[in-house]
Parts: structure tokens; sequence; C-alpha cells
């Protein structure tokens, strides 16, 4: 059974920055993406935004147009861990971000992370003006 864990989040500042960790346990696919999304405040599957993603195998990186560079997506694949940094964050930027995973097929390209099939509970980040 899949199990992805967050750990991170918090509170900061406007232009502060934070950091996310999530492992994964349970995972059997060598060819994978593992990425974030984040759900704002108050909102449901409607409110649900794509972070950043990354291919396990190809390390091909992409980011939601929100966060392109501010965030910056990382992994280490020995321990099926996936981080998040976030840099310069904005009040917007407040949500619970979601850690989220998906087998692919060799060579394969991650799709949006608000797809993946395996999530974490998710970690409130808040950010204050």
């Amino acid at each position: 059974q899949v199990r992805l864990v967050e750990t991170g989040g918090g509170s900061v500042q406007a232009g502060g920055s934070l950091s996310l960790a999530c492992a994964a346990s349970g995972f059997t696919d060598p060819s994978y993406c593992m990425g974030w999304f984040r759900q704002l405040p108050g909102t449901g599957r409607e409110g649900r935004e794509e972070v950043a993603s990354i291919a396990a195998l190809t390390e091909l990186k992409s980011y939601g147009a929100s966060v392109k560079g501010r965030f910056t997506i990382s992994q280490d694949r020995a321990k099926n861990a996936v981080f998040l940094q976030m840099n310069n964050m904005k009040p917007d930027d407040t949500a619970v971000y979601y850690c989220a995973a998906q087998p692919i097929p060799y060579g394969g390209s991650c799709r949006r992370p608000t797809l993946f099939q395996f999530r974490g509970q998710g970690t409130q980040v808040n950010v204050s003006a």
C-alpha cells in the first residue's frame, strides 16, 4: 500500500521561505512522478492548483505558472522522497499543500499532480502580508 507523508509547512511572512518534504513508502515502481498541488482556503476540488512535479528517472520538472521562479522541486530517489523549496512567498500561496505520486511508463512524462493516483494528507502553509 502506497503511503505519502508530508512534513514541513507552517507560517511565514511574505517574502520569506518554507520547505516541504514528502516521503513515500510502499512504492515499488521505479518509474514514477512525484509532485505537489495545493488547495486554496475554503475551496473544494475546484480550488486545487498545480504546484510542481518531477519524473523520477528523467528528473524532468514542471511548475505551475504562479510558482515558477520561486519554488523548486527536488528529489532523493534512494529514499523515494520529494522536496519543495518555496522562496519569496506571497499571501496567495496560503493553502493546504498535498504531496502526490503516480507510476508512469518508462520514458513517460508527468501529468498534472492533481490527477496523480496517490496523495498524502496535506500540510498547511500560511503566508501573512
